[in-house]
């Protein structure tokens, strides 16, 4: 009886959870840019490490931005290829490269981040990632959306492209539900989340806060981290667009050990958290996700188990999906709404894997071992 009980509580607060999620991000106002541009001077930061084979199609795409070139400034910070990034980036005129010089610690990113940020000279600052790449509007509507709401902080929305294999479509609805519950916080300011493949501050802001000092011995965190020393002095000023036009698309894993250890370094930061409102939320998702192999694994003993561990599945399906429907319909998506109760089994090992591999601490990111 007790453990029917915390079953029941269990899928009854993850779904009263995602159902909100889901009505909340209906309800927020999908963003249309004014016809008209918005001038302001913008620096677009690249932090790039052995990118060469992608970087020319994120700076193809930049290239082909619909907002004033003579507004728009583009610095690639190269930290240390060695594949020719460098010789890539020299094809695209205009393009301002950065070579990094040696420097210790383990914050390689934001080292990059944060000495294209001396450089720039706009007054806004747009980063992304060097395997990414953006549509036409995409500048112009962050730089809209960001003028119309005086935004000094602005998450956007990112794709996991997809080739219809399997683990690629994993990989892309997985992040299609986390690109959600970021939308949703972040617009009722419930949460600070963002995707470093698409942000947006002012460069008055980064210094006003001092940048990365404070988180500057963590390895990741350029995103998430810096977003939260940016609320906690402009409050109001953090904002997410909602906009298929702001929409960067950024390519999946290519193998489950690569998958493994981007996602080990994104659990990771959750023990850098400062925004203790997100602690409740993790704990809930882990706590519905390891009682459904933890009821399995009883069920070798006691039989009804089994029926509790069933149970539990099917209520994280039907937690989870209006949320999942709504954000692939976003991302034109819906037809890997079909394939969403088969990924169930896997997302459960992975999101369980993936919480007790963190815990250790290390993984690998662009052929560095970080502990």
């Amino acid at each position: 009886m007790v453990v029917l009980i915390l079953v029941t509580g269990v899928s009854a607060l993850y779904a009263a959870l995602l159902w909100r999620y889901a009505l909340l991000w209906k309800n927020i106002p999908v963003f249309e840019p004014p016809a008209e541009i918005i001038p302001q001077k913008i620096t677009v930061i690249i932090p790039a490490r052995n990118e060469k084979e992608n970087i020319g199609r994120l700076l193809q795409s930049l290239r082909q931005q619909h907002y004033p070139k003579e507004l728009t400034e583009i610095i690639v910070a190269d930290d240390h290829s060695s594949d020719g990034t460098d010789e890539e980036v020299k094809k695209f005129p205009g393009v301002r490269l950065l070579n990094l010089t040696a420097e210790p610690g383990t914050a390689h990113k934001k080292k990059a981040i944060a000495a294209a940020i001396r450089e720039a000279k706009g007054e806004r600052i747009v980063c992304t990632d060097a395997d990414c790449v953006a549509g036409p509007e995409w500048i112009r509507t962050l730089v809209s959306f960001s003028a119309i709401n005086h935004s000094v902080f602005l998450a956007g929305p990112v794709l996991m492209e997809d080739d219809s294999r399997w683990f690629q479509m994993f990989q892309s609805m997985d992040f299609m539900m986390l690109q959600a519950v970021t939308g949703v916080a972040v617009h009722y300011q419930m949460l600070t989340l963002s995707n470093g493949a698409n942000i947006s501050y002012t460069k008055e802001a980064f210094d006003s806060v001092n940048g990365f000092e404070g988180i500057d011995h963590i390895a990741s965190g350029d995103d998430m981290l810096l977003m939260y020393k940016i609320w906690k002095r402009y409050p109001a000023g953090v904002h997410y667009v909602k906009s298929p036009q702001a929409i960067v698309k950024t390519k999946p894993q290519p193998d489950l050990k690569s998958f493994i250890q981007q996602r080990i370094r994104w659990a990771s930061k959750a023990f850098h958290y400062r925004d203790k409102r997100l602690f409740p939320v993790i704990f809930l998702v882990f706590l519905m996700n390891i009682s459904i192999p933890a009821l399995l694994v009883a069920g070798i003993f006691e039989k009804h188990f089994f029926k509790y561990a069933l149970f539990l599945f099917v209520a994280k399906i039907l937690a989870e999906f209006p949320l999942f429907y709504l954000a692939a319909e976003f991302f034109r998506k819906k037809k890997a709404a079909l394939w969403f109760p088969f990924f169930q089994p896997l997302h459960i090992l992975y999101t369980v894997g993936i919480a007790f591999a963190s815990l250790a601490g290390r993984y690998e990111w662009k052929g560095r071992k970080v502990k």
